[in-house]
């Protein structure tokens, strides 16, 4: 057993002695793939979307030098035909290219440019541990080929975060290169892949890059947060496993839902993070975990590049708007974006935001990346979004004060700017405007929709958030009646369901738009719940 070479269970065995939910599924899949062309298989995910999980399961299941028997009998793939068959029955070579930029940053003497000798001297050393004849060898894949002989066994290799290393060396075509042949090596080598690799299993952010330049690597299967397809039910916590994690935690299910669920993958449907709900489960409190796991800062870089006016998009999304995104034009890169489809794609892979392949559409996928993109705009540094921001202030304070004239001079202004809807003909299209125009108040409120549905239900409820002096807004909207209309069941103490709880004032304020004559009416009145 050697640190990379054959490393043991014991990750694996840490992992279901805490609170794991069975994704062993996920190993009859690749067993299916040993010794086909379809062997090579490049997952890409966000990160804490447990790539890492998987990676460490599949390194205790397929490792000859352990017995794991005890660790997978309880769980789905022991019910599988193909499990006797193949555990612990073949060599395994576990990489998490993290760990190699980690330590080198440490290091005094070397830098990344290093890591590909790095990670071959290491390899060669456990192998030589095990079979020192081997030592005068020069070449890995020459090493590697002598030790499935001798051993009698091909190798798994499981590589997790297989381009960090491209990440982290952007713009040095000379580490990129060296390690990209390393890799060529290995998986695109005729002398050695069909000979000594029964199977790759590989992890990343972002998928292979479509230029050509990671041709090394173009013979993985790829799955993506875009296409999973077979891999669909792996990519994070479905809606029945979340329900028993909140039981199990005596948590809310339905606030759970609201803070990580959003993602919609194949056929699996709802798709939770994995990472943040668990948090939260320890925590027991409901908030963003993303911020502290994640490269939120780079959010902001993605949005200021503002290719085809993508920073009203974004306004756009927080609304609560879909937006159609052709995604199959990005290259997978970091660096290069020709269009703003590009960035939003990116942001797709990164679990910004959540797409559904049937519409081809993308939306912010719950309460925890809403508040990453409400974060941007609190600190928006752009002149339009600056200035939207201001004249959402400017309309928050006239509509606590009751200037009602003020308010819809101000949502004209929205309706007229690049922020409406380019179809301005039903109350959805008005409420895509009012949102808006309040945009400024994911700072102090939290925002709740409900779509009018009879007595008892307003448009959009903004609730203070704790410890805020400012009283609840109710916005009830109308289409050809009248703004009187869209308070009077408020008035008759027809309360949204979502102050039920609350206790205070409360600002109704009745919008309603007269197709024929093009304007808006506002009606604004304060009560006391």
């Amino acid at each position: 057993m050697g640190m990379y070479v054959n490393p043991g269970n014991e990750a694996f065995a840490g992992i279901v002695n805490g609170d794991y939910v069975d994704k062993t599924g996920l190993i009859d899949v690749i067993n299916s793939t040993l010794n086909k062309p379809s062997k090579l298989t490049c997952i890409s995910r966000p990160r804490r979307f447990g790539k890492s999980f998987a990676a460490s399961m599949l390194v205790a299941y397929y490792d000859c030098s352990c017995d794991s028997h005890e660790l997978f009998n309880d769980y789905e793939i022991s019910k599988c035909a193909s499990y006797e068959k193949h555990i612990n029955q073949y060599n395994v070579i576990a990489l998490d290219i993290t760990g190699f930029i980690s330590e080198v940053k440490k290091g005094d003497r070397k830098n990344v440019r290093d890591i590909p000798d790095i990670i071959e001297a290491a390899l060669k050393r456990d192998i030589i541990a095990e079979y020192p004849e081997l030592e005068h060898i020069e070449s890995l894949s020459e090493v590697l080929r002598r030790y499935v002989e001798l051993s009698g066994r091909k190798i798994v290799f499981v590589i997790d975060e297989w381009d960090a290393l491209i990440r982290e060396a952007s713009n040095d075509n000379v580490i990129q290169d060296r390690y990209l042949n390393f890799l060529r090596s290995l998986f695109k080598n005729n002398s050695f892949t069909p000979y000594a690799v029964a199977a790759c299993y590989m992890t990343g952010i972002l998928p292979i890059k479509k230029d050509g330049s990671q041709s090394a690597i173009s013979d993985f299967r790829e799955y993506s947060m875009i296409d999973p397809r077979r891999f669909d039910k792996y990519t994070g916590f479905n809606e029945e496993e979340v329900k028993k994690i909140c039981l199990d935690y005596n948590m809310d299910f339905e606030e759970a839902k609201k803070w990580y669920d959003g993602y919609r993958v194949g056929e699996v449907g709802a798709i939770y993070n994995p990472y943040s709900l668990m948090q939260a489960m320890d925590a027991g409190k409901y908030q963003s975990y993303w911020k502290k796991t994640s490269a939120a800062d780079s959010l902001a870089t993605y949005i200021n590049m503002n290719y085809e006016g993508l920073k009203e998009d974004v306004i756009r999304l927080m609304t609560g708007e879909e937006l159609e995104v052709y995604t199959n034009d990005f290259q997978n890169d970091f660096e290069r974006f020709a269009t703003k489809d590009d960035v939003l794609t990116l942001m797709i892979h990164l679990g910004y935001l959540a797409y559904d392949a049937e519409t081809g559409c993308v939306r912010i996928p719950n309460k925890e990346i809403y508040s990453e993109f409400a974060g941007l705009i609190r600190n928006a540094d752009s002149n339009s979004l600056a200035t939207l921001i201001k004249s959402s202030e400017k309309l928050l304070n006239d509509t606590l004060s009751g200037n009602s004239d003020a308010v819809v001079a101000a949502i004209e202004r929205i309706r007229e700017s690049n922020y409406a809807p380019t179809f301005y003909n039903n109350e959805q299209a008005l409420r895509y405007v009012i949102k808006f125009a309040y945009i400024v108040c994911v700072d102090r409120y939290m925002k709740v929709e409900e779509l009018p549905s009879g007595c008892g239900i307003a448009d959009v409820v903004y609730i203070p958030k704790r410890n805020r002096p400012d009283p609840a807004i109710v916005v009830e909207l109308k289409w050809n009646k009248s703004e009187g209309a869209a308070i009077s069941q408020i008035k008759e103490k027809k309360y949204p369901t979502a102050l039920e709880d609350y206790g205070g004032e409360i600002v109704l304020v009745g919008i309603n738009y007269d197709d024929k004559t093009k304007s808006h009416s506002c009606e604004i009145v304060r009560v006391e719940k």
